[in-house]
Parts: C-alpha cells; structure tokens; sequence
C-alpha cells in the first residue's frame, strides 16, 4: 500500500478503518414521505419573514394606494389581477424553496458495514463529511447552516432559509423571476401613477394625504428598483449554472482537471421536470424525480480526483487532526 497525500477537505479512504467510523452512529429512521423539511436558522427565519413582510408591503401599496382609488376600472382590476396573480406565485415559489429538501445526503451513513458493504476495487475511493460522518457522492457539497451535505449544492441562500440544491433549484429560480417581474410591475405603476397625479389633484389619486403617498410611493419605487437588481441577477446566473451543469460552489472552486458536463438542455429539462411545458413555471409542479442513490453512486475513481482537493498530510497527521484532513489509499 502507498498512501497518498490528499487534502485538508474530505476524507478519501478505501479501508473502513481508515474512516473511523466507531465515530458514526447509524443513520436514523427515514420520516414518511412527504415529511416537511425546515431549517431552524434564526437568521434565516427573520430573512423568510422580512421577504413575505416587504411582498404583502407592496400588494399594500398597489392596492390601497394606486388601485383601489382609481377611477379606471378597467385599468385597476387588469393590473390588479396582473401582479396578485406574479405576487401569489413568487410566495408559493418561497415556499416550495423552503420547505423542500435540496438534497440532503443520509446523516451518519459512514458506518463501517456500509462502507464494508460497497465492496471497493482497487483504484476506488469514497468521501467522507467528518462533520456529518457521511459518505459524499459526486457534487456534494456540506453546508454549515443546514448541518448536511447537499448534492448538486449551489449556495445556501437565507432569503428562502435553505440550501439551493438538485431537488429545489427550480423553485429558487422561479421565486427569483416572479420576485423580479412584480418589482418590474410595481415600478412601472408607480410612474403611471406619478403622472396621473401631476396632472391632477393629488387630493383625488389616493385615499391617504398627498405627503403619506408620496412617501409610499418612494419607499415602494425604492424597494421594487433593489429588488429587481438583485433578483434578476440571481435569476441570470442561476439560469448560467443550469445551463452550464454547473454549480456556484463549482464555479468558484475552477477545478484544473474537468469533469464531464450533461447537455445544456438535459439539465434544463431535469432541473425543470422534463420537456417544456406551462409546468415549468408552475411551482406546484417539481422537478424530475431523483433516483435514489445506488451503490456505485458512492464510489469514485481516484485518478479522477481534483488536484485542488489535494494537499498533503499523512496517516499519522490525519489521525492527529481528527477527521480533518484525507487520506487516500491506492495499490503500488
């Protein structure tokens, strides 16, 4: 045996003991399907809660101080349904964001008969969390707010006080949008509703005093320009990494050696939940199903590891250091 040096990030073992895996408890009991996923994150809660808090601002905006007061039916109940109808959407997208499990990789999985049970060949090596003891399959990354190693992770986002990953991405990107076309719309009313108003009694534009209005209408003009900056950039560049197989976290690490990348449009469909249809934008509607991870799943190659994922340490070192380092193991 020869003991290759590898680096201060996971752990990439071919013997179980080299895993201590007396460390790891057993994974517990799956809930029953359906079980409701939420991250109990203070900061990401009050994020959650001043999102739906600035959205029901605006609906608050729109409707008592632009919409209901005009005289142009047509005009208010058109627009009204308009950006109900996108605000509705971006919640449910929210929603859908957090309270989906993005992916989480069984907890404690690093047993020693499990991992005894994959039967490793000689050039095979398999990564361990030593934060979550568990076995990491390709593209998993551990986020330390969820306290969970995540598959296809791209970024934890505490807006929607969640991981953004393989199983809810979708949402996220729909959230961005609609969040991103009602701040569009909100703008565009307020400058109707400026003009209106200059060429008017401003007494007869709102039920509120011109000075209240006005102030509204400035802070909803403030809100609806940062908002749709921001969401739209997100939504840019989360459509990039879909279309490119490639996550944040991927993006940022530049891997020297690269890895072989699905079909723009395959990852679309499998991020979107198949071929185009109104569903895509449907946030009642997921993605395609994941397959359940199978043994080779767990299992990589080790002349495929990334030379960035390596730096060197020893069994001694990695035993000093606690599960912090890697060591991989190949045959002379």
């Amino acid at each position: 045996m020869m003991l290759i040096p590898t680096h201060r990030f996971r752990d990439i073992e071919r013997k179980p003991e080299y895993l201590q895996p007396e460390k790891c408890v057993p994974p517990p009991h799956h809930g029953p399907v359906g079980t409701m996923w939420f991250i109990r994150d203070g900061c990401g809660i009050a994020c959650a809660i001043v999102t739906w808090l600035l959205v029901l601002y605006a609906e608050f905006v729109v409707l008592l101080v632009m919409l209901i007061p005009s005289r142009d039916y047509v005009y208010s109940v058109i627009n009204g349904i308009v950006f109900n109808l996108l605000a509705f959407l971006a919640l449910a997208s929210h929603c859908r964001a957090m309270l989906t499990d993005p992916g989480a990789v069984p907890k404690g999985n690093a047993t020693k008969e499990f991992i005894e049970s994959l039967q490793l060949k000689p050039g095979q090596v398999v990564y361990k969390c030593p934060k979550c003891c568990s076995i990491k399959p390709d593209r998993a990354h551990h986020c330390s707010v969820c306290k969970r190693c995540i598959r296809k992770m791209d970024h934890h986002c505490p807006w929607v006080n969640n991981c953004v990953g393989e199983n809810n991405q979708k949402y996220f990107v729909l959230f961005t949008m609609y969040i991103a076309l009602i701040s569009l719309h909100a703008l565009i009313m307020v400058g109707f509703h400026f003009l209106h108003c200059f060429e008017e009694d401003w007494t007869k534009c709102s039920s509120f005093s011109p000075p209240t209005t006005v102030i509204l209408l400035i802070l909803l003009c403030f809100e609806g320009l940062l908002f749709l900056i921001f969401t739209s950039v997100m939504f840019g560049t989360q459509v990039h990494s879909i279309c490119t197989d490639e996550t944040g976290i991927e993006r940022l690490k530049r891997k020297h050696q690269p890895r072989e990348r699905r079909g723009s449009w395959r990852s679309v469909k499998e991020t979107f939940g198949g071929d185009f249809s109104p569903n895509w934008l449907n946030p009642f509607s997921g993605p395609c199903d994941p397959k359940p991870l199978r043994d080779r799943d767990w299992v990589r190659q080790a002349a495929s590891l990334s030379d960035t994922d390596n730096t060197e340490t020893t069994e001694e070192q990695s035993e000093e250091r606690k599960d912090k380092d890697s060591v991989e193991v190949t045959d002379e």
